[in-house]
This record gives C-alpha cells, structure tokens and sequence, in this order.
C-alpha cells in the first residue's frame, strides 16, 4: 500500500465481487462530473465502499472498463441540454442517470449477444446438438457429510 493510501486511511481493496462491480458501474452510471478520469473514479469508490482499489484493479473487469469509457465519451461529447421544467434538480440528475444506466445496459446486452453467436457458432462446429445443450443443469447435493469420527450416544 502507498503512503499516500495509508495517509488517507483507505486499507487495501478486497478482491472485487459482483456486487461491489455492480456498486462501480451504477457510480460511473450516476457520474456528472465532465472530469472523469480513473483516479477520481478511484476515490469516489474508496468513500462508498471503503475500499481503494487501483486503476489496474478496476481496469481489468470488462463491466467496469466498458462503463467508463462509455461514461467518458457521452461526457465528453455532451451538449448541455436544457430541461427546464422537467421538475426539481433530483428529478434531472435521475433522469440523466437512468439514460446512462440504460445506455450501459444496452451495451453490456449486444455485447452478450455476440458472445452468445460465438458460443452457437463453436458449439455447432463440434457438432454439439441444441438438445445436448439444453440439457439441464445437473442437481446440486447441498446435503451435510456425514463426520468420520463416531457419534456418542448417551
């Protein structure tokens, strides 16, 4: 850890789940600021998660990185719009959110989509039939084991 990072009181990032990524890309989704770079990305998650996580960290999640060069370009190339009489600030600042959130969603679907045309494409190549893939999941014995030691009866 950095001093800078000591100094500060951030510890070191936990390795990154779900749900904190989803923390991540709802931020970037939220962030208004035209100045978004990955250090004050960096910040913004070490204050909501209490955590801080370097740029390589965050970086090599594909949801994270498409959400900020996303975010990044419609920042920058925004034209300031006028929404006057579309309600109060917190009205604006959750429509301009929910557009973001959409956009990212939309994108994070065509990406999945392509994957999936991969995924058919290679499947069909090794001669692997829709029946075979549709084949359900097997059960999960979530059972306890039994111990190896005796049981005492009293």
């Amino acid at each position: 850890m950095s001093l800078s990072a000591t100094k500060r009181g951030a510890r070191r990032g936990k390795n990154l789940t779900d749900g904190a990524i989803e923390q991540i890309v709802r931020i970037l989704d939220a962030w208004s600021d035209v100045t978004l770079t990955w250090e004050a990305l960096i910040d913004s998650v070490a204050l909501r998660l209490q955590c801080r996580y370097t740029r390589q960290a965050l970086h090599k999640h594909e949801r994270i990185r498409a959400a900020f060069v996303q975010r990044k370009s419609l920042l920058s190339s925004a034209q300031p719009r006028s929404r006057r009489g579309l309600g109060g600030p917190g009205v604006v600042e959750r429509m301009v959110r929910l557009e973001a959130e959409n956009q990212r969603l939309e994108a994070e679907n065509q990406r999945l989509l392509e994957q999936f045309v991969t995924w058919a494409y290679n499947a069909h190549a090794r001669g692997l039939t829709k029946e075979l893939l549709d084949q359900p999941l097997p059960r999960v014995n979530r059972g306890q084991t039994l111990s190896s030691r005796p049981i005492k009866k009293m």
